[in-house]
């Protein structure tokens, strides 16, 4: 099972040379890293692999690691980060209004959400669980891999990602532009 360290051990250590982003990185081979969110928003890092190994990164501050981004060593192996599976709590309702009431209130708390085709995604809180029981929706504790949404206007910091805040920019700025009195 992979688990963080908090200081060096006596196994191998594989040091992050180059991170690439996923839309760069699709002819390489790699290894899959399998990393919680808790990992993946880390820029700094020392992780145990399944067979011993340690692998350590030191990225620029405020780097994301994606699904799908790759990770190249400076001895030669490359590893692409997967989101692992996690405790999440998933929300579903019978109509689409309750799920976005639901949504609603989550993003009002400011935590991070997954936003599924049917479904969404929080980590789980006892107290978000009672309000959604409130809300009329069905939350279930389960595994599976979390991806929440980075939020609005491309979320801050997004080095090496930001052709998708480009496009949630120039979104946030069509609509804003819409919105506009036509003038004094």
């Amino acid at each position: 099972m992979n688990t963080p360290l908090p200081s060096a051990a006596a196994t191998p250590l594989l040091r992050v040379s180059r991170h690439q982003v996923a839309a760069e990185a699709a002819a390489i081979e790699a290894e899959p890293l399998p990393l919680p969110l808790a990992a993946r928003q880390r820029s700094r890092m020392r992780w145990r692999l399944a067979d011993g190994r340690e692998l350590a990164w030191a990225l620029p501050a405020g780097t994301r690691l994606l699904p799908g981004d790759l990770l190249e060593t400076e001895t030669g192996p490359w590893f692409r980060v997967d989101a692992a599976n996690e405790h999440v709590l998933l929300i579903r309702a019978d109509a689409p209004q309750a799920l976005t009431r639901a949504a609603y209130h989550l993003g009002n708390r400011h935590i991070p959400v997954e936003v599924g085709p049917d479904y969404l995604a929080i980590e789980p809180d006892p107290v978000l669980r009672a309000m959604l029981d409130q809300l009329g929706v069905r939350s279930e504790a389960a595994q599976a891999p979390f991806q929440p949404e980075h939020g609005a206007y491309g979320g801050g910091h997004r080095h090496g990602h930001e052709a998708s805040f480009q496009e949630d920019y120039a979104l946030a700025q069509a609509l804003f532009v819409q919105h506009q009195p036509d003038g004094p």
